[in-house]
């Protein structure tokens, strides 16, 4: 179906279930002769692994990827790229309990309302197991955006009511170490090591939390992005609120910039040297994006995610007859996602600049 599938000419299709076989992904239109690396790609998926710290769901899945397709002798061949991730830690006796119980905040109902079925070990296609393959797919789409000189930084800006101060480094290899090394993926470590201390606080509580993420993507070139419905911010948009949890999604100045006048708000264009060919404003409350086109400034954006709707407590809810049922807190999940989410906010981010780089090709003869 086509909700499955995300992008034009860098296009993707995700299947699998959460607690099926395998979940994966079908690449088409990447171009042939790209360097596949694919411990990069591994890499990638470790860090949005089940399992890997105390604030994160204690399933285990190695998500080891494999190559079915579309690589050969190292390189992209033009043909559909096809990748597997075996599922090897399902527990499906740990939703036995809710075969006909709808889970508060969930998906359970609304698939019996638009299928007729569902899926009740871990919501099927509606786990958030689904955006392993995302990010797969996304580490392929960086490895040609690097070629076209762009990178991708994103990492927890905040957690319940805890702020990390804005980033004032222009080093994003330095901002990446210092994220990697806290397992709340926080670039500023005071503010991680006060966020990881709330969150092992609100796991030990049987509860979850929210948090926001923000991403920054430099080098990117101005002219990304149609003029009207294809927007670039509007296509960052869909691809952002299309992960799981995932309730809010702002660019640039944000609601903040409701609050402004146009005086303080206009990004004033500077004096461009002969030498350079990027385009500069003194402010960039624009977020890199005018028209919905990319003008060569920092891409600035951030995600909202609601707190997990799993909780390790009993919960009031409905049955599929609709009567009143108590639901058990059971299972294996996170009690905040933000940390495991840093790299696939990456990864579709990284997706809609792939595709909107090749459709950009066809904008001038």
């Amino acid at each position: 179906m086509a909700g499955n599938s995300f992008g034009q000419l860098f296009r993707i299709t995700t299947f699998g279930e959460s607690h099926g076989v395998a979940i994966g992904v079908i690449i088409d239109g990447c171009p042939a002769q790209l360097d596949i690396d694919m411990d990069f790609i591994q890499s990638e998926l470790d860090k949005r692994r089940p399992g890997q710290s105390k604030i994160t769901t204690q399933r285990k899945e190695s998500d080891t990827v494999q190559i079915l397709s579309g690589i050969f002798e190292g390189k992209s061949t033009g043909t559909p790229i096809a990748l597997l991730i075996p599922n090897e830690d399902q527990r499906s006796k740990d939703y036995g309990h809710n075969v006909d119980v709808y889970r508060p905040s969930h998906a359970d109902y609304v698939y019996d309302a638009k299928y007729g079925i569902r899926d009740h070990r871990g919501g099927g296609r509606s786990s958030a197991r689904e955006t392993a393959a995302r990010v797969a797919a996304g580490a392929i789409a960086k490895l040609f955006l690097k070629q076209q000189g762009v990178e991708i930084f994103a990492h927890v800006t905040s957690v319940g009511t805890i702020e990390a101060p804005n980033l004032e480094s222009n080093d994003l290899s330095a901002l990446l170490k210092i994220r990697e090394e806290n397992i709340v993926r926080c670039a500023d470590p005071a503010t991680a090591h006060e966020m990881i201390e709330f969150i092992d606080s609100v796991r030990k509580d049987g509860d979850t939390v929210g948090g926001k993420i923000g991403c920054v993507i430099k080098g990117c070139p101005a002219g990304l992005g149609e003029p009207v419905f294809d927007k670039l911010h509007a296509d960052l948009g869909k691809a952002i609120l299309s992960i799981n949890a995932v309730h809010g999604f702002e660019y640039g100045s944000g609601f903040a910039g409701s609050e402004l006048r146009g005086s303080q708000h206009n990004d004033i264009p500077q004096a461009k040297a002969a030498d350079s060919k990027v385009f500069k404003t003194t402010t960039n409350f624009a977020g890199g994006i005018l028209g919905g086109i990319s003008n060569g400034m920092d891409i600035t954006f951030k995600a909202a995610f609601k707190p997990v709707a799993t909780i390790m407590h009993n919960q009031q809810t409905i049955n599929a007859a609709g009567e009143v049922s108590e639901i058990k807190g059971k299972g294996r999940h996170d009690p905040c996602v933000v940390p495991r989410a840093v790299v696939i906010v990456e990864a579709m981010a990284a997706l809609v600049l792939a595709d909107q780089f090749l459709r950009n090709k066809a904008s001038v003869i």
